[in-house]
């Protein structure tokens, strides 16, 4: 899903930023804009032309698809067809289920 709110935008790289480390200033600095740009740009209040756009992504070592994009949503399953299905399976199935979602559950950090 291709994002366009400037709001949006701008959380999605407050985001990108702390993952990263990085103060608002580190940003500007390696983007070569000025903190107050970068701080507009980040609070949503101001848009960027493509040339800033590029800097920023070189900055934060991303890609552009990772600002204006969104996963689409995904269907997922109610809790109780879950486990209707887990109820279908054996023991030893249910079990390595459940080794399977703690160990994805690890990974995401929950």
């Amino acid at each position: 899903m291709l994002i366009s709110d400037t709001r949006r935008i701008g959380e999605k790289l407050f985001c990108i930023r702390k993952k990263c480390g990085y103060s608002r200033e580190d940003v500007a600095e390696l983007a070569e804009i000025s903190d107050r740009a970068y701080a507009d740009i980040e609070r949503g209040s101001s848009n960027m032309r493509t040339d800033t756009l590029v800097r920023i992504c070189r900055a934060l070592k991303i890609t552009p698809d990772e600002i204006f994009t969104e996963p689409e949503p995904v269907d997922a399953p109610d809790p109780d067809t879950v486990s209707e299905r887990l109820s279908s399976c054996s023991s030893e199935e249910r079990a390595t289920a459940f080794k399977l979602l703690d160990v994805y559950l690890s990974s995401v950090g929950k």
